[in-house]
């Protein structure tokens, strides 16, 4: 993956506002449109970067627009709404920052006496930019705290706020759900455990049932995962799913909730000013049987790395593969994506991004049957890996990778699979956003097993998330196509479109242009019509 050179800086109209659209537009086609593509790409991200004269500070801050793009009879058009989250309407009710955001803190409103502003509880924002997943007949936009939003996926209204506290012990939930085949959901967030310390519960969503009534109401705890530290939970954003096992990686980033709940309101706090890093733990890795909700009484831990984005995990003779996207390090990735750091010019841009954590894929390797006979040695007898799992006197076992993708700052980040077909399975390619300098110019697909790379990149091209749709008669894993925005903000009056490749060889095989910009997206699906 070469390092390419970004001197225009056309990627920081990925962090301008735009304004949504009164109905869909047409978009201009070059290439074919495959006949059996038909659905809507759905995506979220920020839209608003600014109320006002205030600006948000955090790449995660911006308002939640939801982006639309329809396949028919080779045709397609573009749409784009503003969620009406509590956040977006008091927002535009007040033309001020209203509700604290990720990065961004919102000041009292002048017009309260002081004492009403300190007795107010935190309120949690409802910003619902980061992905958008379907839970039985529903479709909802969520971030990462208790509050999703229910949208039409064909209007793109905003329809209700959904409050995830009424239905299930949890502080907030991943935007990062497992959807089964069956529409079963699952989730993972923090709560309070035992003795009011901390842990982590899996939520399971059933599907819809024959009654039709909300699975919502049919929520349930799986199983708690403890905490490793009873206080502060560690960031969770994805977590592993296969048919028999659930594994969460518990990593060094720590949610200091004392500080989130009593600091909240006296002194201008923000999310970001909670987040503390535990410089000893390393990582923790945690693996409970699905069906039984049984945590595994065996101590996993490696070295310290974040991470936001699991690839697959997958079950082979007796051992776990969970293949991760991971940062060396225990400092904070998020500390990184402020705006101004973004936004800089591209000499700046790679002078942070060569302090902040370096990016690898990894494989890591996880056996399920541990014989205490077999201390100080490794465990892992898979032929086709070199991941090592060392059973220590102390009963814990030390996982060292397989690195399955590494360049000097180039993340494989944002991965997507055949996930219908391949998710909880054993599978060989991934899809990725390359980020060079956390700048993203390319799509990449790799081999798991080869580390083959196959690579889509233009000059001043700036796409999002690859979205894997697969032919309705596929009969290999990666036949199909991948989805993804682009914006070429230097190239004329088109400057943004849909890019649709042969997700065997990432060659283009058609685009979708439209005549405005469309600012970073994080997540989404494909609906198939």
């Amino acid at each position: 993956m070469s390092s390419s050179h970004h001197p225009a800086g056309g990627y920081k109209k990925l962090f301008e506002t735009v304004e949504e659209l009164s109905s869909p537009v047409t978009a201009h086609v070059t290439g074919r449109i495959p006949t059996w593509l038909r659905g809507s790409l759905l995506r979220c991200g920020p839209g608003l970067f600014e109320v006002g004269a205030e600006p948000f500070y955090h790449l995660f801050d911006g308002q939640a627009l939801l982006h639309k793009f329809d396949f028919k009879e080779g045709h397609v058009t573009y749409h784009r709404r503003f969620v009406r989250t509590d956040a977006y309407v008091r927002a535009m009710t007040e033309k001020r920052i209203v509700i604290t955001e990720f990065g961004t803190y919102a000041y009292p409103d002048p017009c309260k006496n002081i004492f009403s502003r300190y007795s107010g509880a935190v309120e949690v924002t409802d910003n619902a930019l980061v992905n958008v997943y379907p839970v039985g007949e529903d479709y909802y936009a969520c971030t990462e705290t208790n509050f999703i939003t229910k949208i039409n996926p064909d209007t793109l209204e905003t329809i209700k706020q959904v409050d995830l506290c009424k239905y299930v012990s949890v502080n907030g939930a991943t935007a990062h759900p497992h959807i089964e085949n069956d529409g079963t959901v699952y989730n993972i967030g923090n709560c309070f455990g035992k003795n009011f310390s901390l842990a982590y519960n899996i939520i399971r969503i059933p599907p819809l049932q024959a009654d039709k009534e909300d699975p919502m109401n049919k929520s349930e705890v799986v199983v708690q995962f403890p905490c490793s530290d009873r206080f502060k939970p560690s960031y969770v954003h994805s977590f592993g799913l296969t048919s028999n096992y659930i594994v969460f990686v518990e990593t060094p980033v720590k949610i200091n909730l004392l500080k989130f709940l009593s600091s909240w309101s006296l002194w201008g706090a923000n999310y970001m000013d909670c987040f503390e890093s535990n410089e000893t733990m390393g990582v923790w890795l945690h693996v409970a049987e699905k069906k039984k909700g049984r945590l595994l009484n065996i101590k996993y831990r490696t070295s310290a790395f974040n991470l936001f984005h699991h690839i697959n995990t997958y079950e082979d003779n007796g051992f776990l593969i969970v293949d991760l996207c991971t940062w060396k390090g225990f400092e904070f990735v998020y500390n990184y994506l402020y705006l101004a750091n973004l936004r800089a010019n591209w000499d700046e841009v790679k002078r942070q991004a060569e302090k902040a954590p370096q990016p690898e894929a990894r494989r890591y390797v996880l056996p399920l049957n541990i014989d205490k006979a077999d201390t100080g040695k490794n465990l892992v007898t898979l032929p086709y890996t070199t991941a090592t799992a060392t059973l220590r006197s102390d009963e814990t076992i030390w996982l060292e990778p397989e690195v399955i993708f590494s360049g000097p700052r180039h993340a494989f980040e944002f991965p997507q699979i055949n996930y219908k077909k391949y998710c909880g399975k054993p599978y060989t390619y991934t899809y990725g956003l390359g980020l060079n300098h956390f700048v993203p110019d390319r799509l990449c697909k790799l081999n798991v097993k080869t580390k083959e790379t196959w690579v889509w990149q233009e000059p001043d091209s700036y796409p999002s998330e690859p979205i894997f749709v697969s032919h309705p008669d596929a009969l290999e894993e990666d036949d199909g196509v991948v989805l993804s925005i682009v914006i070429s903000p230097g190239a004329g009056p088109k400057p943004a479109y849909l890019l649709i490749l042969n997700a065997k060889d990432m060659s283009e095989v058609a685009r979708a242009e439209v005549e405005v910009n469309i600012p970073v997206t994080f997540h989404g699906l494909f609906k198939r019509a």
